[in-house]
């Protein structure tokens, strides 16, 4: 039997696929050892290519390249660059960013739904049963739900994408898991020399696209002045420089104008917002129904953004209570400060969180946590602990991250009383979560 080596990535095997993994991977085994397999499905006999593990790695990774027997839920990828099985023929790796386009929706969510109860079994000690909601009523075929999107440049000066785990470019001609704004730049036609990503939001109320130029180290201002020219308007176009923290006016404005359930938000340059078309009013309405929060309390928004559930919160509490909004990035704190002028009732403050609850004496009623994808953490979680909320709603983009974090509530008394799981990133992975923590 072939064995890898360190460096050998054309060892290719066949395997029989079990379960789903967390991370986009499903499980083979060979000769003992766990193969994380990409692009399978549960039950499916495959044919892969080793891309990452040796023979003392105490598990390899591979992608399928053919398909023996296949599983029922297969169906044709909805876009050619990221489909693994035509990447194989054409003899190159398929884009990163679609790795459940070759699996039926419905089946897709059912997947989901059994890794998330594997994390939480497997990291919080807790059985429970878990179903994945669509986004909306019209899923599209899990298509044209991005309202962001991010590409590479490759050395000819035209759009590409990363293949996954990668820094190989594979050119593309579309993204169809963007919504239409994106897709009608037709920024693949254009010549983006001396560029080395393309960042574009295009808000889902279909005010005006912005399109964020990331220029090589010396490219010309002339360069990137002919190529926002080039650029359809209405969409505003801008220069982001990273390492600087710069972000220059080329034409239009530097941010966009995003809505939800009657508020207003301005999102500056590379600012987060959510992603899926539908997920803002959708992520809003699980934290104010969980929350529900009533006039006069005083209530929490950690990794609080732009502001997206702080004005809704403000809205609920009143003139009477209060909203402490905590924003680590300073760009994203400024944007909440415009955002949340005039409501008197809201404190914002920009910094760590760790560090403003450790410098926060006032009670909290209720608490929102929407942290990055490496979660709150143990230290965060005992500070609220020691705060003594009545409730905390914890928003997550990571079933892992949000399984070990519950693990932490669970240990200090707190029980789950109610999980929402959300498909905002359909054809991905990626799954959406709310869940609500109560005082046992």
């Amino acid at each position: 039997m072939p064995q890898a080596t360190d460096r050998d990535s054309d060892l290719e095997l066949e395997l029989t696929v079990s379960a789903p993994a967390h991370g986009g991977h499903f499980i083979a085994r060979h000769e003992g050892r766990v193969v994380f397999v990409r692009h399978a499905l549960p039950g499916e006999r495959v044919r892969v290519r080793v891309t990452d593990g040796g023979p003392d790695a105490g598990f390899w990774r591979a992608d399928t390249i053919e398909v023996l027997e296949a599983s029922p839920h297969r169906v044709e990828h909805p876009w050619a660059p990221a489909d693994a099985l035509l990447a194989a023929k054409a003899g190159k790796p398929p884009v990163g960013g679609a790795e459940f386009g070759h699996i039926a929706l419905d089946e897709q969510r059912a997947l989901k739904a059994a890794i998330f109860e594997e994390q939480l079994h497997r990291l919080a000690g807790m059985e429970r049963s878990v179903s994945v909601e669509p986004a909306d009523a019209n899923d599209d075929g899990g298509l044209g739900w991005r309202t962001r999107a991010a590409f590479a440049v490759d050395q000819s000066g035209r759009l590409a994408m990363n293949a996954h785990r990668s820094d190989q470019l594979i050119p593309v001609a579309d993204m169809p898991l963007a919504v239409p704004a994106i897709n009608e730049l037709r920024l693949w036609e254009q010549d983006l020399s001396q560029l080395v990503r393309v960042e574009v939001a295009a808000p889902a109320n279909g005010s005006a696209p912005l399109v964020l130029l990331v220029p090589a180290k010396g490219a010309s201002p002339r360069r990137l002045a002919a190529i926002a020219g080039r650029i359809p308007a209405p969409a505003s176009v801008a220069v982001w420089e990273p390492e600087e923290q710069r972000l220059t006016r080329l034409r239009g404005r530097t941010w966009v104008s995003e809505s939800c359930r009657g508020h207003e938000y301005r999102v500056t340059g590379e600012g987060f917002w959510q992603i899926h078309r539908s997920a803002p009013q959708v992520l809003t309405g699980a934290v104010l129904a969980g929350l529900d929060p009533q006039p006069g309390q005083r209530v929490a928004d950690l990794y609080a953004g732009a502001g997206l559930f702080t004005a809704p919160l403000a809205a609920a509490v009143g003139p009477s209570g209060g909203v402490l909004s905590v924003e680590g990035s300073p760009g994203t704190s400024r944007d909440a400060r415009k955002n949340l002028h005039g409501m008197e009732q809201v404190q914002i403050v920009q910094g760590k969180v760790e560090n403003v609850l450790q410098r926060h004496h006032d009670r909290l009623d209720a608490v929102v946590l929407d942290p990055p994808r490496a979660g709150a953490g143990r230290k965060v979680v005992e500070q609220l602990h020691g705060k003594r909320p009545s409730v905390v709603g914890y928003v997550a983009c990571d079933p892992a991250s949000f399984a070990r974090d519950l693990g932490y509530f669970l240990k200090l008394g707190w029980e789950l009383r109610d999980l929402r799981v959300f498909d905002l990133y359909p054809n991905t992975h990626h799954m959406e979560s709310f869940g609500l923590l109560v005082r046992a």
